[in-house]
């Protein structure tokens, strides 16, 4: 099995949503696929794919009493786990750093996810102990880091190179996620935000940008409406990008 963690330094990249719908790429070709949503404290997938609980947990029924292992949820082709099936959308999960220790195992080692071709890992933002329990935890083949065309995202996405290297996990490359807007009225491409200077850039750090995704309003509001764009706008160009991404990663020495 073929373990990719999707990375970013910072939120608000589209990082989960890069994770979802290459999950469902490689479905397309087809592949054996389990996504894993190890973001605990915004678990964003189950409201993307139309499953966000409404019912509070209690943390103890976080973990069965005969630690039996857990079955993950299939939808779309593809088997998923979320801390967000476990706790309601709204609720937050406010545990200690040991808890949260006992729980990323309960949730890497305890799902029965059969035999799968890929696992793809939508990790929390950043480069805290979080991150660092997940990648220790995970047999990774490698790491997909998410940025947005911007200084912030880059500056940000370093920090997740060095935490890579330190941790001598391979990045596989990356994406850029909102590559600009296509004009509805005349088609010009828009540039959304200020470009990264080359030399600022994490290209300049010798990481291969992978494909560009453009920005769309209205296929960005598929997620929000559980309806991955894959599923709800298979002929895009974003979908077109993902399934190149699928393709790219595929030929990739995993």
């Amino acid at each position: 099995m073929n373990a990719i963690a999707v990375a970013s330094g910072k939120g608000g990249v589209g990082k989960s949503t890069i994770a979802l719908n290459l999950a469902l790429a490689f479905a397309e070709r087809p592949a054996r696929v389990g996504l894993l949503d190890a973001d605990f404290y915004g678990p964003d997938i189950p409201r993307m794919i139309g499953l966000a609980r409404s019912r509070t947990a209690r943390y103890l029924d976080l973990w069965t009493a005969d630690k039996q292992d857990i079955e993950p949820l299939e939808r779309f082709g593809i088997k998923l786990m979320s801390a967000g099936f476990l706790i309601a959308e709204n609720q937050s999960l406010s545990l200690f750093s040991g808890l949260i220790d006992a729980l990323v195992v309960r949730l890497v080692r305890g799902i029965d996810w059969g035999d799968l071709d890929y696992l793809i890992v939508d990790l929390p933002p950043g480069t805290a102990d979080l991150q660092q329990q997940l990648m220790r935890r995970v047999e990774l083949s490698g790491v997909l880091i998410v940025v947005t065309p911007q200084d912030v995202a880059h500056l940000d996405a370093k920090k997740v190179l060095d935490l890579c290297a330190r941790m001598n996990v391979p990045v596989l490359g990356a994406v850029e996620n909102m590559s600009g807007l296509a004009c509805p009225t005349c088609g010009e491409r828009v540039e959304v935000f200020p470009r990264v200077a080359h030399e600022r850039s994490i290209w300049a750090q010798g990481v291969e940008r992978l494909v560009s995704i453009p920005l769309d309003p209205e296929v960005a509001r598929s997620g929000d409406d559980g309806r991955p764009l894959l599923m709800s706008h298979p002929t895009s160009p974003q979908a077109e990008a993902l399934r190149v991404l699928a393709q790219r990663l595929t030929r990739v020495d995993l």
